[in-house]
């Protein structure tokens, strides 16, 4: 039912009685904030409230009982939303996995054992470019025990080298039940040949699948890597639409060959994204899984709908300032994909976006605080100890359920163009998720999107980066445009031994311009422009204050009516006191009444293209 609507006569009733009261309240606040009256606001005002997800989904400011849908089946039974296994150990919860790989064999090998000793559960050992050689693998895993620790390989284009590798391993492995041993080998050719990374081609990951079945263990060959769609900027829809698209080009790969489509069903797994949108990566997951099942349902094969799903927190979320928000970040990101039901999660470091010591902390410091908050969340928080604990949030099953449809019509969309391959040929699947990274971008550019640290409440006082570190552009971050400007200022920082600067000038009393000027300061920080501040100015005092600051630019802070009064005068004291470019912070209807050199050259509200604005005046001074 929808959310707007009322009962009535020949209506049933009202299943909440309470909403037309709340609603009342609503616009009450509504209008006094618009400052207009109540009756001129929509029939439904809370409505004005809705926002938009990139997907083009609207979340509604209140859930109901009016939006209950019916109760999905339990963990383990199609369509699997609450969960894939009816007997997932609640003492374990997910699998705490983590990412070992460096070309040092037997430190690989201590750092594996320490960790499954201090609460990992998982391991992902990257080989051959990404990590260890092939033949140290037997080194690198040397006491592992398999049948308690899931295994999943990182090695692009030496995928079935290490499995070869993995195999003559196992061989000499002693165990009664081998399905008990979990090995992903990873290759992910078609989400590879997306992110332009090393693989084999999907012929050779045919031939890997068809060898991992013949296996006594539980090994499946092909990961759909969802990653490769959310770092290139896809919305959540679009990295399942996706994936569900690269799966299906799988299956029709392998039944081809001749492989049986539960078999073909068995090989595959997927790993997505967790953003530190809580809710949005609890229906992500909970989507994923009801999508899945459906292929499976057409296939003729509902009961192997079930994929493993392996979580890793965003890197296009992680931020290289203020990186230790980051550990929030991850925190959410981890929650929301454990209560989502993914099987293993991986925290990345809150560094991980930064070169190894950046800091000055270690590396297996950071490895520490990512592996933590997974146990706090298992351990303390208990989170593992209940399958699917969203189930019956009106919010949650609303979102799954409207997720997962727009996923489908994605990957359908896709589907219409020929397939995935086809459509990744025609850059339909790149295309796509590049104009949902547009319109992120450009938000997060307007500060209409906030990223802590970076577009909002910069510290303009941390430690400068290192020349390696600016230079690393690896991952397409969202805040990747304003650390841009804040490496400029860096740059100009060592060159000069002081930042680009603006003076601030602050008219009339404190009450008039004070959330202007902490506005200022705020979107001058975020591209590491310092802010001077001489506190409130009359006219006669701007040109001292000017000469005593030393920048070029500068930025005029009051109320409309001040600058109605004042701001020629002030421009005109602010240019002959040699600043080159006068800003002023509000609209420019505030100044309507002046002309010429009185005019303010530019003006900072609260929805300009901040990183635009930021770049023309790192310009202005050199930077």
């Amino acid at each position: 039912m929808p959310i707007g609507s009322e009962s009535g006569a020949g209506l049933a009733p009202d299943p909440v009685p309470e909403y037309a009261a709340w609603r009342k309240g609503v616009a009450g606040v509504l209008a006094k904030a618009r400052r207009v009256e109540a009756s001129e606001l929509p029939a439904e005002p809370e409505h004005l409230l809705d926002e938009t997800t990139y997907d083009g989904l609207t979340i509604a400011p209140l859930y109901t009982r009016r939006d209950e849908l019916p109760e999905q089946p339990l963990p383990g039974a199609f369509p699997f939303v609450r969960g894939g296994s009816a007997t997932r150990d609640p003492q374990r919860g997910w699998f705490v996995a983590a990412f070992a790989g460096s070309a040092d064999a037997a430190a690989t090998n201590q750092t594996i054992l320490s960790w499954l000793e201090n609460g990992v559960s998982a391991v992902s050992l990257g080989v051959g470019a990404d990590g260890v050689a092939i033949a140290d693998i037997p080194t690198a895993l040397s006491g592992l025990l398999f049948e308690l620790a899931p295994l999943t390989l990182v090695a692009g284009a030496d995928v079935a080298a290490a499995a070869d590798q993995i195999y003559t391993l196992l061989d000499g492995y002693q165990l009664a039940d081998r399905a008990e041993i979990q090995v992903g080998l990873g290759a992910a050719p078609l989400t590879s040949a997306f992110a332009g990374t090393a693989d084999i081609d999907t012929e050779q990951a045919v031939a890997l699948a068809s060898r991992a079945i013949a296996r006594p263990e539980t090994v499946r060959a092909i990961t759909v890597d969802g990653t490769a769609f959310h770092n290139a900027g896809a919305a959540d829809a679009q990295e399942l639409g996706a994936s569900v698209a690269a799966g299906l080009a799988y299956l029709r790969a392998l039944t081809a060959a001749g492989v049986d489509i539960a078999d073909a069903f068995g090989q595959l797994e997927f790993r997505f994204a967790a953003t530190d949108d809580q809710f949005a990566t609890i229906a992500k997951f909970r989507a994923a899984r009801r999508l899945w099942a459906r292929v499976a349902h057409v296939c003729g094969a509902p009961a192997f709908g079930a994929a493993p799903q392996r979580a890793v927190t965003s890197a296009a979320m992680m931020t290289q300032r203020d990186p230790w928000v980051n550990l929030l970040r991850t925190t959410l990101a981890a929650f929301g994909a454990g209560v989502g039901g993914a099987d293993s999660v991986t925290v990345l470091p809150f560094d991980s976006a930064l070169p190894t010591g950046e800091l000055g902390v270690s590396q297996s410091f950071s490895e520490r605080m990512a592996r933590n908050i997974q146990l706090l969340l298992l351990e303390e928080s208990r989170l593992g100890h209940v399958q699917d604990p969203a189930a019956g949030s009106w919010y949650v099953d609303s979102l799954t359920d409207e997720l997962a449809a727009k996923a489908w019509e994605f990957m359908q969309e896709i589907e219409a163009a020929g397939g995935y391959p086809a459509a990744l040929a025609a850059g339909l699947v790149a295309e796509r998720i590049a104009e949902t990274a547009a319109t992120r971008a450009a938000d997060i550019a307007h500060r209409k999107t906030a990223v802590t640290g970076v577009n909002e409440f910069p510290n303009l006082a941390e430690t400068p980066l290192s020349e390696q570190a600016r230079a690393d552009v690896s991952v397409a971050r969202y805040g990747a445009a304003f650390e841009s400007l804040r490496n400029r200022s860096d740059a100009y920082l060592a060159a000069n031994g002081a930042r680009p600067k603006a003076l601030i000038v602050p008219l009339g009393q404190v009450a008039e311009h004070n959330a202007r000027t902490i506005f200022t300061a705020n979107v001058l920080a975020s591209g590491g422009i310092e802010s001077v501040n001489p506190g409130p100015l009359t006219v006669d005092g701007i040109a001292a204050a000017a000469a005593e600051s030393g920048a070029r630019i500068a930025v005029l802070c009051g109320a409309d009516k001040r600058y109605g009064e004042e701001a020629g005068a002030a421009v005109d004291a602010l240019r002959a006191a040699g600043i080159d470019t006068v800003l002023l912070a509000g609209p420019e209807k505030s100044v309507a009444q002046y002309s010429g050199t009185q005019r303010p050259d530019g003006y900072l509200t609260l929805r300009i293209d901040a990183v635009a604005v930021l770049s023309q005046l790192l310009e202005k001074v050199g930077a």
